[in-house]
């Protein structure tokens, strides 16, 4: 007992609490490395608004406030619905510059990267080079409609992002969005 002890107490100081050889949510994946993939869940309690913070300034967004902002259209191939799939919502990076964070990064600016979270915690990372259009060709969007509809159970917002084989960092459930700078 006192080695699960100790597992638990680093987990937790490392910041990966919310997995834990005992979690439902997660299982081994096939890396080399031996790493945990999260699969995502149902939310467990309501979907608040999305919550923005760089530094000190932070920013709350609701479907209702999203919608109120110039939309962007994207198609994307989802290879979990094997299906072409359209999403339009709020480029993210318009929201990023709302709390400050640069449109068009230099030098030591390309530092800062975001952390996307969902009510069910799953996480992923983004560099500030992939979600600004002066430097990556990929397209990053809150979305807050699917195929024309509100998107449903994976909403009512979703991080989506053009460019990538498979839509392992589309995030549902979107609560949370923090900016942060690589030391």
């Amino acid at each position: 007992m006192r080695g699960k002890t100790w597992v638990t107490i680093l987990l937790l100081t490392l910041g990966a609490g919310r997995v834990s050889a005992q979690s439902p949510q997660s299982k081994p994946d096939a890396s080399p490395m031996g790493g945990m993939a999260m699969e995502h869940t149902k939310p467990t309690g309501p979907v608040g608004p999305l919550k923005i913070t760089f530094g000190d300034k932070s920013a709350e967004w609701t479907p209702a406030t999203l919608a109120a902002l110039p939309h962007t259209t994207i198609k994307v191939y989802n290879e979990h619905a094997k299906a072409t799939q359209t999403y339009s919502g709020v480029a993210l990076i318009d929201l990023l510059t709302r709390v400050g964070v640069p449109d068009k990064p230099h030098g030591k600016e390309f530092q800062l990267y975001l952390v996307a979270e969902g009510v069910d915690g799953y996480k992923v990372v983004y560099s500030i080079g992939e979600v600004s259009p002066d430097v990556h060709d990929g397209t990053v969007i809150v979305a807050d409609s699917q195929d024309g509809n509100p998107i449903g159970d994976d909403g009512p917002l979703k991080l989506v992002t053009t460019g990538e084989k498979r839509p392992a960092r589309w995030v549902r459930n979107l609560v949370a969005i923090r900016v942060m700078t690589a030391q």
